[in-house]
């Protein structure tokens, strides 16, 4: 296991230590596309201190239509996802799907994480366990934070206790989701690390033209109000262009204003701890 993982997993509590950062594009793109995104965080991370990881799904496969982008071929993604690791030195998330992409995605990558939707799915769950990779398990649009202690120990139960819990917002009404902040401190009781997905927060799915919307005016917004919870990472998409990007373009934020955003979460967290 990767330092930095091993170091998050060796906290007795939760909630008090530096923030850790999960970013990256929401899908690769490219091959250069991707090694260019995380060397650029890597720099503002190494001279903010905050532990990178860096994130981007090797395939997209809950688009909303049919002819949207979903990758560049799955094994060829899961190389390059193992290359920019090595490269870096960093540890590096992706999402799969179903049981049967655990192990090969697991060649890749050090943390599978369970979208969303997918977080009750037993068989994909136990096999993601079973690769002996950190699980993280973003928490449903439909699910209270009392019910994730469920989806946890479903990791746990298969001999697994790398496990992450991410907040991602709760669906309000068919369009918009909105962030309780009192889930934070719950999901943490269940002594694993919690992340708060900023930009997936502020998604506007359900849009009439097929494409999600999202508020990424907000970004800062709701990256403060979580590190002033306590929340232990942060994750965000973000690209050079987000206007450009092949998947989730709508609520990414531009790479170019990471810096300010990230030394702004620092200075919050100094100051409560």
């Amino acid at each position: 296991m990767h330092a930095i993982l091993e170091s998050l997993f060796s906290k007795e509590k939760y909630g008090n230590e530096p923030f850790f950062l999960i970013a990256g594009p929401c899908v690769l793109e490219d091959e250069m596309m991707g090694f260019r995104i995380a060397e650029k965080i890597m720099e503002l991370t190494h001279k903010l201190g905050i532990p990178y990881i860096f994130k981007a799904s090797y395939k997209k496969a809950n688009r909303t239509r049919v002819d949207s982008f979903t990758g560049i071929g799955d094994q060829k993604a899961i190389s390059i996802l193992g290359d920019i690791g090595k490269t870096f030195d960093i540890p590096v998330l992706t999402d799969i799907h179903t049981a049967e992409e655990a192990e090969m995605a697991a060649e890749g990558a050090d943390i599978l994480q369970i979208p969303a939707f997918l977080c009750r799915q037993t068989e994909l769950l136990v096999a993601a366990a079973q690769t002996g990779k950190v699980v993280n398990i973003k928490k449903g649009q439909f699910l209270s934070p009392e019910a994730m202690v469920f989806a946890i120990e479903k990791v746990r139960s298969s001999g697994n206790d790398f496990v992450m819990a991410t907040e991602r917002g709760t669906t309000f009404g068919y369009g918009d989701l909105v962030v309780d902040f009192r889930g934070i401190p719950k999901m943490q009781s269940f002594q694993v690390p919690v992340v708060l997905d900023v930009t997936h927060s502020l998604q506007q799915p359900n849009r009439s033209a097929g494409v999600t919307g999202g508020l990424p005016h907000l970004i800062q917004t709701i990256a403060r109000a979580g590190i002033a919870a306590g929340v232990d990472g942060i994750f965000l998409e973000t690209h050079p262009k987000p206007e450009t990007a092949l998947s989730d373009g709508a609520n990414m934020l531009p790479i170019q204003q990471l810096e300010a955003l990230l030394t702004s979460l620092t200075k919050i967290r100094k100051a409560l701890f």
